[in-house]
């Protein structure tokens, strides 16, 4: 791929004249046919080392911690609010640092790179953290909270070092995307870039999830070789463009630590949250991304109380990434042609029906089944359909800032959310119908949120002339 650097790139992304090749432009790159599939091979081949990691390491730990006694709520808290939290306190610095970062390497790809290594080792390091939390027992003596506690103990440093690398880089994967990608393809990239995700999540769960386990530490290293090696590979290989000079800081931003600090923040609640437009877009994405949380988040557990072993868990997980995997480039294809926030508005209402009959009708293998595909497939078509929202609606130059500020918003619940649920459940003896309940009211909510967007949007200019509003 070798996207070439153009002092001033015209308005029209796309270029085409009689008898010369088409290309296509992103800021400053232009790619020939040719340029554009490498671009999006080596995009994509990092997307399947990143998607084999998110995958794979979540549903493992879950089984691990529920193998070492930690309750509903621990499970909570380390899955679902421990990376929430870490996103609310890392996410917007990295984005605005990224966005304003100017260098050799261009403004994404150093905080891609770095954390890589630091997530891979990490990944490594949860294998062996029986053996840690048994040496820490041991050494402890008559003061140890016990072999269980030592171990979760452990288990919780090395899953913290792995958030943390892989906040960071979620940080800023859309805004590499967005630089580099040319807008009128964008929705059959992320239907591309969906697809290779599903496929991860079909390598796994077709036939590794029923060896979790009793393989936890094989998949963990493995997973942490195959990401290492694959994203940084695709690290290396993408280029960035040339940016023009990032805005002055604001006011105060350079006198000392503490004054820069404070100046920043408020100059980035004040640029991503003062306007109305962009608070309903945050609470409507939002929304919509928790909807899913409770059955995600305890799924495999909802499974085992119905007598559903792990490697049927797997497979059914597999199908509803196969069901998607066929639909996602046409959905991708939808986005373009309709919009990402018009199919999103149709998925999330198909799922708060599906959610509300779940809730009250899945309370055994079979029922549990069907309605767990249908919240795989549907799940799958909303995040698909509305893959390139952000970059649709947000404003292109601070793309990865406000992001950031859905982001915030989204970990803000999501560190709240699971370990509710778990406690919850808890106390509920762990019926875990209720999952599907409090899915179907979220969306239903996310539902309310995505029309009243949908509405300011068409006066916006609608799919045609809509204009980001400057913040």
């Amino acid at each position: 791929m070798t996207p070439s650097s153009l002092s001033s790139p015209p308005k029209d992304p796309v270029v085409a004249t009689a008898g010369a090749e088409r290309t296509w432009r992103a800021g400053t790159l232009t790619y020939t046919t040719g340029g554009l599939v490498a671009l999006f091979a080596w995009l994509l081949w990092g997307d399947f080392a990143w998607w084999l990691k998110e995958r794979s390491v979540v549903p493992v730990a879950q089984l691990f911690l529920k193998n070492f006694q930690a309750s509903d709520m621990i499970v909570g808290l380390l899955v679902g609010s421990l990376p929430a939290a870490l996103g609310m306190i890392l996410g917007p610095v990295i984005s605005v640092r990224s966005d304003r970062h100017r260098g050799r390497w261009g403004r994404r790809i150093p905080y891609l790179l770095i954390p890589t290594p630091i997530a891979a080792l990490s990944m490594i390091g949860l294998a062996f953290t029986p053996r840690m939390g048994g040496a820490l027992h041991s050494w402890l003596g008559a003061g140890s909270p016990g072999p269980e506690a030592c171990v979760l103990l452990a288990f919780g440093l090395f899953w913290t070092v792995f958030e943390v690398a892989s906040v960071v880089a979620n940080a800023v994967l859309g805004g590499l995307i967005n630089d580099v990608v040319p807008q009128e393809v964008i929705g059959r990239f992320f239907g591309l870039f969906r697809a290779v995700s599903l496929a991860a999540g079909i390598v796994f769960n077709f036939w590794l999830m029923g060896h979790a386990e009793e393989y936890y530490f094989w998949i963990f290293i493995g997973v942490g070789v195959i990401y290492g090696g694959g994203f940084t590979l695709m690290c290396l290989r993408v280029k960035e463009g040339v940016y023009p000079p990032p805005p002055p800081p604001a006011a105060g931003e350079g006198a000392s630590v503490l004054k820069g600090f404070v100046a920043g923040t408020i100059a980035y609640a004040r640029e991503c949250f003062a306007s109305r437009h962009y608070l309903w877009i945050f609470a409507a994405t939002t929304l919509a991304m928790i909807a899913f949380g409770p059955v995600n988040t305890f799924g495999v557990f909802y499974a085992k109380s119905v007598g559903m072993s792990m490697d049927a868990y797997g497979k059914y997980i597999a199908l509803t990434f196969t069901v998607s995997l066929i639909m996602s480039f046409f959905l991708g294809w939808l986005a373009d042609l309709l919009h990402p926030l018009r199919l999103g508005i149709i998925s999330i209402a198909l799922y708060g029906v599906m959610a509300l009959w779940a809730g009250f009708m899945a309370d055994d293998a079979r029922s549990f089944a069907v309605a767990f595909v249908a919240h795989g497939v549907l799940s799958g078509v909303y995040f698909t359909a509305t893959a390139s929202i952000g970059q649709r609606l947000y404003p292109r130059a601070k793309f990865a800032q406000f992001a950031s500020a859905a982001g915030l918003m989204a970990a803000t619940c999501f560190a709240v959310l699971p370990p509710l649920m778990g406690r919850y459940l808890d106390l509920t003896g762990h019926v875990y119908r209720h999952t599907f309940i409090a899915g179907a009211g979220l969306a239903f909510l996310a539902l309310a949120a995505m029309l009243v967007v949908h509405r300011r949007f068409m006066a916006l200019g609608g799919p045609k002339g809509y204009v980001a509003p400057e913040a």
